[in-house]
């Protein structure tokens, strides 16, 4: 059985998916961090008013059965915070995946002469029609 579970774990790809979930949950929080640490506080900056995230629409206020007063409110200031710090956070990650993650060119190739097939560069006869090129 252990034979078995270790056949299915490197043939499966279940460890490298493994190690990327942990990295990628380690990004995360770091893309996380540098967009509540120093993204955010810049726009507060800008932003009127230090505290905009707790801006809202009372509906109705009252007092819950001990006595403490309630309120239901539209939290429109914390849903826009949530909104730019997504929106933020997708901005970083893709920027750092153009930076790291690179695209392989394509193997270099020449055409047959004859039946206009790809061919890897140092062929010396087509695979499809069998003419020298």
């Amino acid at each position: 059985m252990i034979a078995d579970f270790r056949a299915f774990l490197l043939k499966a790809n279940a460890v490298a998916l493994a190690i990327g979930v942990i990295i990628g949950a380690a990004i995360g929080s770091v893309v996380s961090a540098l967009v509540a640490d120093l993204v955010m506080p810049l726009i507060s900056v800008v932003l009127p008013s230090g505290s905009w995230r707790e801006a809202k629409i009372v509906l109705s206020r009252g007092f819950d059965p001990t006595g403490k007063p309630t309120e239901n409110a539209i939290l429109y200031g914390h849903f826009l915070g949530t909104t730019i710090d997504f929106l933020l956070i997708m901005l970083i990650v893709y920027l750092l995946m153009k930076a790291l993650v690179r695209e392989a060119a394509p193997p270099p190739t020449k055409a047959c002469p004859e039946c206009l097939e790809a061919l890897p560069i140092e062929a010396r006869r087509c695979r499809a029609c069998t003419a020298a090129v």
